[in-house]
């Protein structure tokens, strides 16, 4: 007999292969955090980690900028097994680099801003919806 807790897991690992991704206004650089680096209003997210950390700023300007993909509109519990592996995967077998963010609702996925159509491709051949 399958428990409601077997349905549930299946319920999240089978919506990880359709998921929304909204394009994030604006482009991004990725910059070592200083000690003193604080959220304002330019700041996506800030990682702090045995490095130091690093921190994901707006910058549209930017020679190396990137676009930000955000999959939280449709929050997924913290639990939910696969989400971001179904998004990194088509992206790393397309040869697509990514750099990566977790809130409590969602994701945070940036590529490099000139690679955003074929990035949109891969996701979508995979199954996932970007919304620009």
């Amino acid at each position: 007999m399958t428990t409601s807790r077997s349905l549930c897991n299946d319920a999240l690992v089978s919506g990880a292969d359709h998921q929304t991704l909204r394009v994030l206004e604006g482009r991004y650089v990725l910059e070592r955090a200083s000690p003193d680096v604080e959220a304002d209003g330019d700041v996506l997210a800030i990682v702090r980690g045995p490095d130091g950390g690093a921190c994901m700023r707006r910058k549209d300007a930017a020679d190396d900028a990137w676009v930000a993909l955000w999959n939280g509109d449709e929050a997924h519990p913290p639990d939910a097994t696969g989400m971001l592996a179904a998004i990194v995967a088509p992206l790393a077998a397309g040869n697509v680099p990514v750099w990566v963010s977790a809130s409590f609702d969602g994701d945070i996925v940036l590529l490099p801003a000139d690679r955003m159509d074929q990035a949109s491709e891969l996701l979508r051949s995979a199954g996932h919806r970007v919304i620009d």
